[in-house]
């Protein structure tokens, strides 16, 4: 447990290290190539900050890079899903073949 002093007319500051700030930039530098992984550590760290009264940038950062990652990736996914479907679509109302389709080469069973 941390001590706090307390100043006149400053409130309080906790007293001691940092426990989330190495774990705060382990999930920033995460956050970047793994960003489920960065985000999920930038958020262990940020809360073991927040306990011991400290507050944590970097953690923050990480969960902020941890989350723009992830939608991104799941908007991706997304829009793949959707092309993919609707090419198969097409191509097994249409059969194999070349086809043009709105000036898009579509390539059916080769």
């Amino acid at each position: 447990m941390t001590e706090t002093i307390s100043s006149p007319g400053l409130g309080t500051s906790p007293i001691g290290a940092n426990p989330g700030k190495k774990l705060g930039l382990i999930g920033l530098i995460l956050a970047f190539p793994f960003n489920v992984i960065g985000l999920i550590v930038s958020i262990v760290a940020l809360r073991k900050s927040k306990k011991a009264g400290f507050k944590n940038p970097l953690a923050v950062g990480g969960i902020v890079v941890g989350l723009i990652g992830t939608i991104g990736i799941a908007i991706l996914i997304i829009v793949s899903v959707g092309t993919l479907a609707a090419t198969a679509s097409f191509c097994a109302e249409n059969g194999d073949g070349i086809f043009e389709n709105n000036g898009i080469t579509i390539t059916c069973g080769e």
